[in-house]
């Protein structure tokens, strides 16, 4: 009878030993699934910043497109006018006090000077 007792008590000693390797395994798991889930939440959080600055540089961006498709267009309304030989001499006579020939210009003051 000692003989059936004892090998009975030999394999209750045997599983704490599997067990614990087992327990270590899974603790073990378990730290490299959470570390590659930071290391992936990491990496979505860094993603997510990068698109939201990339957002705002694109919104910037259009912004001055805008700005600077204005301001060709005025640009090329100037150019357009500034071909025409008739707006250049208007243009010269009133903003340099050119004149034709024969021709007297008189500057009147203005009445700003109230």
């Amino acid at each position: 009878m000692n003989l059936t007792a004892e090998n009975k008590n030999e394999p209750k000693t045997a599983k704490p030993k599997g067990r614990k390797k087992r327990s270590m395994l899974a603790k073990f798991i378990s730290l490299v699934v959470i570390c590659f889930s930071l290391f992936m939440l990491y990496g979505v959080v860094k993603e997510i910043l990068t698109t939201m600055e990339l957002k705002r540089q694109i919104s910037r961006v259009e912004e001055e497109l805008k700005t600077l498709q204005e301001e060709n267009k005025y640009l090329t309304l100037q150019r357009d006018k500034l071909e025409d030989p008739a707006y250049v001499q208007s243009y010269a006579r009133g903003s340099f006090m050119l004149s034709k020939e024969g021709e007297q210009i008189f500057y009147l003051p203005s009445d700003d000077k109230k």
